[in-house]
């Protein structure tokens, strides 16, 4: 049997349109997360966090960032005279319960309503400040075609870089990028 162009193209165009659509899909996954995350915060559901947010991962990604900032810290009070292992062994007490609620989900959800990122959204007229959301205006940027980054300013105006990684063809935030 001989297959015309006209065919040929038949049998391939929803082929083609399936992979368009796995296609789409896989692009709009980071923001599809981002949107669910915001969501989920808003509603105070941080239980259901863990399906866009890997806390295991977040965790590993913020501990040697927080140990240094600390560790330079207490090196700047009281000069370099203190032994490499003491200062060592001092950041990782003071560290540990930071980081364990920080990358929890209702220590996530505190830090994604709280003022340690910037407003970006003004007082409303009645007078309550709305809810502060900084993912809405985050700056994205695709890295790689498995890494999209999500840039928030803190209340200094540092930033503060969300980082979504492909994991097949879901996305996770599973990184942040801390200012030092």
């Amino acid at each position: 049997m001989k297959l015309t162009s006209r065919t040929r193209w038949l049998l391939a165009s929803p082929l083609l349109l399936l992979l368009l659509a796995v296609l789409g899909y896989v692009a709009a996954g980071p923001f599809l997360a981002i949107h669910s995350i915001r969501d989920l915060v808003a509603r105070g559901q941080t239980q259901e966090l863990w399906r866009f947010v890997d806390f295991d991962s977040l965790r590993e990604s913020v501990r040697p960032q927080l140990q240094q900032k600390i560790a330079q810290s207490i090196l700047a009070r009281t000069g370099n005279t203190q032994s490499a292992r003491n200062v060592g062994e001092v950041t990782v007490m003071l560290a540990k319960p930071a980081i364990d609620a920080m990358t929890s989900p209702q220590g996530f959800a505190v830090l994604l309503q709280g003022s340690s990122l910037a407003r970006s959204t003004p007082i409303s007229t009645s007078g309550k400040p709305p809810p502060n959301d900084p993912l809405k205006t985050a700056v994205t940027h695709f890295e790689s075609t498995s890494l999209l980054t999500a840039t928030v300013q803190n209340a200094e105006g540092q930033p503060v870089i969300f980082e979504f990684h492909r994991h097949g063809l879901a996305w996770k935030l599973d990184g942040l990028r801390l200012p030092l």
